[in-house]
């Protein structure tokens, strides 16, 4: 097996590549990973209200999504008000994965603050808090709020609207970052 190194220029292949999928259909993803020999979408997610842990590889170096594994991903960015999953979009996974390889080699704990919300929860979080998007895309399974224990909040907002590949929020007060598929922007 030929050892990938992780490198500036990898890391600028796999983001053109990454962007690539971004406006594709899914069966793109192996086409271009099988000439490319990317390195495999993994993550290392911690669920930070319940301690729940997932180490899961997502794609394969030949761009071929796992299903069982985007499942547990479904399951751990779950809504934390009525357990409710949704399929989150796979562009805002593969964001996430970018930032995490961006910030080292990958692998980093990746707390989860906020995944998936169902629109009672986010209809109760907006009767809390002004800075509660009314269409959030969290109800949209788009997007995620996190931390990485170790790097500074900062550090990975910084990383995040570099790669403008979507949105990027900084909650410096909280100590976290919101990233989404949407369109890129940031505040």
């Amino acid at each position: 097996m030929k050892d990938t190194i992780w490198n500036r220029r990898s890391f600028i292949k796999t983001t053109v590549l990454g962007a690539l999928l971004l406006l594709s259909s899914p069966g793109f993803a192996a086409d271009a990973f099988k000439e490319n020999d990317a390195p495999p979408g993994r993550l290392l997610l911690v669920n930070a209200r319940n301690g729940e842990t997932l180490d899961v590889t997502y794609r394969k170096e030949s761009g071929e999504y796992d299903q069982e594994a985007l499942d547990s991903i479904n399951h751990i960015l779950r809504c934390p008000h009525n357990d409710e999953e949704i399929k989150m979009d796979i562009r805002m996974i593969e964001f996430l994965n970018a930032v995490d390889k961006e910030l080292g080699d990958g692998g980093n704990e990746i707390h989860i603050i906020s995944g998936y919300r169902s629109p009672e929860y986010n209809a109760l979080l907006r009767k809390r808090s002004k800075r509660v998007a009314k269409h959030s895309l969290h109800t949209w399974g788009k997007a995620v709020d996190f931390r990485i224990p170790g790097i500074p909040a900062a550090k990975i907002e910084r990383t995040a609207i570099n790669m403008e590949l979507g949105g990027v929020g900084y909650y410096p007060r909280k100590g976290f970052v919101h990233i989404d598929s949407g369109s890129f922007r940031y505040w």
